[in-house]
């Protein structure tokens, strides 16, 4: 185990250390930001076989891409180029395609779009093609009625907001989130991952079983199939899938979304403004999701406290996980925010089982 931990941390250093040692997993981090201090930063095991997970180690936090993918979409709305409540049209008229004149930017940051997938067959490769993968989505009709209730946008989510920040600033959704938050940050977190960074990337191992899917599960997840294999490729690591595809580890997590715990100012510098950072915290849909059958009321562009999932308090809080456990959660009013990155896969697509325990240890952490 590597890193440093405050005191009152212990069992939270001890647990990711037993489970290093048990094999329960293979490499992974752990960072928590509590007012303005990194009081956790924690690494341990391996990135690939033979190889020590270190410092700098990369490694694909899945969904937690979409936690940076709204950070750069609630910049542009602070900075009025974007409206959160004006229709995606105004931006991209190509959208209002099969009746989508009305669909809002809110509902495509809260999952409530009618877009959770594509109706064209599609390959790995299609989806590196982002403006082509884009157009198709804004060429089909709904799977659903727009703003009644959601269905996660697993893989189209980052397609979607990524052409919508293109078109409002002639820059990737990738380039914006490293000019105007990685890098003043100094966060070590991509989307779009430079060459120099492959050899960094951690090895995934994939979890033991695939979960559970209904119809909707099954349109919007397994379109395009892929092994995890191709996620440490030159082509995926380099590609900007908003989705699912940002490469990080906890303390980069960490960095970036403390923004958010911390109220959207910084080292003295604000990115959002508080007006801003509680938008996140509009209901959008409070219903069993179509896609992931779990009942999860999202905000905007963040899911809000769900018990069931993830073991929170209530209050202003607003996280989210990646495929096989990865988590990012940020706490208003504790101004802390914990995220956590692995390699060892667990099968569920979010609550895996030791995901809510590092989270409910931190919060025992935090009480006493």
């Amino acid at each position: 185990m590597n890193g440093h931990c405050a005191p009152r941390f212990a069992p939270l250093r001890d647990l990711l250390e037993r489970r290093l040692g048990e094999g329960e997993e293979r490499g992974a981090s752990i960072c928590v930001v509590q007012d303005g201090e990194t009081v956790v930063d924690i690494w341990g095991g391996e990135a690939r076989e033979g190889v020590p997970w270190e410092r700098d180690t990369l490694v694909n936090t899945f969904s937690v891409t979409k936690t940076m993918l709204a950070l750069v979409v609630l910049g542009l709305a602070d900075a009025q180029e974007l409206d959160l409540d004006a229709p995606v049209a105004r931006y991209w008229p190509e959208f209002a395609a099969e009746g989508k004149d009305e669909v809002l930017v809110r509902h495509v940051l809260g999952h409530t779009s009618g877009l959770p997938g594509w109706d064209e067959k599609m390959t790995v490769a299609d989806l590196y093609d982002t403006r082509r993968a884009a157009a198709l989505l804004a060429a089909q009709k709904p799977w659903f009625e727009p703003g009644n209730g959601s269905g996660y946008q697993a893989i189209s989510h980052g397609h979607l907001l990524g052409e919508l920040v293109q078109r409002v600033t002639e820059r990737s959704a990738g380039t914006v989130l490293r000019t105007d938050y990685a890098e003043p940050l100094g966060a070590d977190y991509w989307l779009g991952a430079p060459e120099s960074a492959d050899e960094r990337v951690a090895v995934l191992k994939s979890p033991p079983h695939a979960p559970d899917l209904g119809e909707f599960g099954q349109r919007a997840l397994l379109n395009p199939l892929f092994s995890m294999k191709v996620t440490t490729t030159r082509e995926f690591l380099g590609a900007e899938l908003g989705g699912f595809n940002g490469q990080g580890n906890a303390r980069s997590v960490a960095r970036l979304q403390s923004l958010v715990s911390h109220g959207g100012t910084l080292d003295g510098r604000t990115y959002l403004s508080p007006e801003t950072v509680e938008r996140i915290f509009e209901v959008q849909s409070d219903s069993p999701d179509r896609v992931l059958g779990h009942r999860i009321p999202f905000g905007m562009g963040y899911a809000l406290p769900t018990p069931d999932l993830m073991p929170t308090p209530s209050g202003r809080i607003c996280w989210w996980v990646g495929h096989g456990g990865a988590v990012v959660v940020n706490d208003l009013d504790r101004r802390m925010t914990m995220a956590y990155t692995m390699n060892k896969m667990a099968a569920e697509l979010v609550g895996a089982a030791k995901t809510r325990e590092y989270v409910r240890t931190t919060y025992e952490c935090v009480a006493d």
